[in-house]
Formats: C-alpha cells, sequence, structure tokens
C-alpha cells in the first residue's frame, strides 16, 4: 500500500468517524437528558452531561402517562402486523415471481406504485373505514391498517430475493414429489431467510415508529406509546423531561435490534444490485 493510499484510508476513517459522532450526537444528548433532574433539562445555558444522575423524569413518566400498556400495545400492534405482512407478502411475491405470465410484469409495477404512496395521503379513507367497521380505538385496527401499508414493501425486498434462487431448485423438488405449497416452505424459503429477516426487520421498525396512524384511529385503550409520548407536548407546556425519558425507553431497544441485525440490513440494502 503506497503512501497516497494510506493518507486517502486515514482520511476516509476520520470522516466516518465524524459522521458517526455527529449522526449520534442528538441521540446521546437525548440519554443525557434522561438521567438529569428536571430543572437541568431546562436549565439555561444547557449542559451537556448531567451534573447529578437522577431518574426523576422515568419517575415522571410513569406516574403521568401508562407506559407500561402503551408499549405493549406498540409492541403487540407491531409483532403481528409483521408476521402477516411477511407470510401473505412472501408467498405473494414468490407466485408473481415464479408465475412467468405478462401480468407478473404489470403486478411488479402495481406493488412498487403502492410501496411510494405515502402514508398521509390515505390517512383520511383508512379513518374513514376503520370507523366505518367499529374498530376504532382497537388493536386489530392498527395490525390491519400496518400490515396492509407494509405488505407492498414486504413483496419487493421478497422479489430481489427470489430472483436470485434459480428455478431448477423449483424443478428439482417438483420432480421429487414436492407440490408447489411444499417447494416454497421447504426449498425457497430456508434459502431466502436471509431477505425474509430484512423485511421482518424494516417492516417492523416502519410498525413501531408510527405515528399518523396511531394517532388518527386510537384515543385511549390501544393507543401506542408514540401517541402517549406527544401528550407531553401541548400549546402551553412542553415537559423535556418525561419526554426524553420516554424517547429513551422507546428508542433503545430499536437501537440494539438495529447493531444486532445491521448485516441483514445491509444485505437487503444491496440485494439485487449485483447479478450473476
Amino acid at each position: 500500500m503506497t503512501l497516497k493510499s494510506k493518507i486517502l484510508e486515514r482520511i476516509l476513517i476520520a470522516g466516518s468517524i465524524l459522521l458517526v459522532v455527529l449522526w449520534l450526537f442528538p441521540y446521546i444528548y437525548v440519554i443525557c437528558c434522561s438521567f438529569k433532574p428536571g430543572a437541568e433539562v431546562i436549565a439555561v445555558p444547557p449542559t451537556f452531561f448531567p451534573k447529578v444522575s437522577s431518574v426523576e423524569n422515568f419517575a415522571n413518566l410513569f406516574q403521568r402517562m401508562d407506559a407500561l400498556k402503551f408499549l405493549m400495545n406498540s409492541l403487540s400492534t407491531s409483532l403481528i402486523s409483521t408476521m402477516i405482512a411477511l407470510i401473505l407478502g412472501s408467498l405473494a411475491a414468490y407466485a408473481i415471481q415464479r408465475s412467468g405470465s405478462r401480468i407478473s410484469v404489470g403486478l411488479i409495477v402495481l406493488i412498487l406504485c403502492l410501496k411510494m404512496i405515502p402514508t398521509s395521503s390515505i390517512a383520511v379513507p383508512i379513518y374513514e373505514i376503520i370507523s366505518r367497521l367499529g374498530l376504532y380505538d382497537t388493536r386489530i385496527a392498527l395490525i390491519i391498517v400496518y400490515a396492509a401499508i407494509n405488505m407492498p414493501f414486504v413483496m419487493w425486498t421478497m422479489l430481489s430475493f427470489y430472483e436470485g434462487i434459480p428455478r431448477t431448485l423449483d424443478e428439482a423438488a417438483c420432480v421429487d414429489g414436492c407440490t408447489s405449497h411444499q417447494t416454497f416452505w421447504k426449498v425457497i424459503l430456508p434459502i431466502a431467510s436471509p431477505g425474509l429477516a430484512t423485511a421482518f426487520i424494516f417492516t417492523l421498525f416502519q410498525a413501531w415508529n408510527d405515528f399518523l396512524i396511531a394517532l388518527l384511529l386510537t384515543s385511549t385503550s390501544a393507543k401506542t406509546f408514540t401517541v402517549g409520548l406527544a401528550g407531553f407536548l401541548s400549546a402551553y407546556n412542553l415537559d423535556l423531561g418525561p419526554m426524553c425519558a420516554g424517547a429513551f425507553l422507546f428508542s433503545f431497544p430499536v437501537m440494539v435490534l438495529s447493531l444486532t441485525a445491521q448485516r441483514y440490513i445491509v444485505r437487503g440494502i444491496t440485494a439485487g444490485a449485483v447479478k450473476g
């Protein structure tokens, strides 16, 4: 390695470290504010690290909000909707990719169009449908909506992975006496497990972090943690201490899962970029 390449490599490493620090700076500040006393959070001038560690903000959070119930609502709706979207989306993507018909191209374009629709543009029709079905403020409503919204993403992700699996495996399984259903579950799906894990992670994050749909479709019993946390923000009051504590409590599991599953996330982003 030449001197020039070594210098360039060190510059790239230093730049990467700087970008990571800048990206983590707001989150680290939220963590520090979570463990500050309430008065210190809003002190002027502000301090980055807490002068005295305190769990006052966490205590206020659990006193003023049913945090455990809201967390369970977020967890249950996210997990169940993700599993539904994963099962139906992977099956539909396999059928489209292996059909070989002309209509499959149109279906792929339709999936891409559905994936591009912003949630805010269909929020009002979703509210009308859920209200007419009598499912307002129920977990079932959130599960149905999250599964429907995230299914195009699952299908689009799985299509990229199915394209990399040769059709000869399907033919070999058929020769051995497997039905299409058995071929999918016993042969194709184990090979496409990295794609399944990628779709699971991204879909779970999208449902877990949702605010708009949960705000429209819930009021009390099915309220998620993101909507409950917004209650600390009003026109006349901004209670930053409990909000920081809640933000840390809500985001920490996602951060841990992201770091644990980062190889699947990278593989999902680069899926289909290289073929051969």
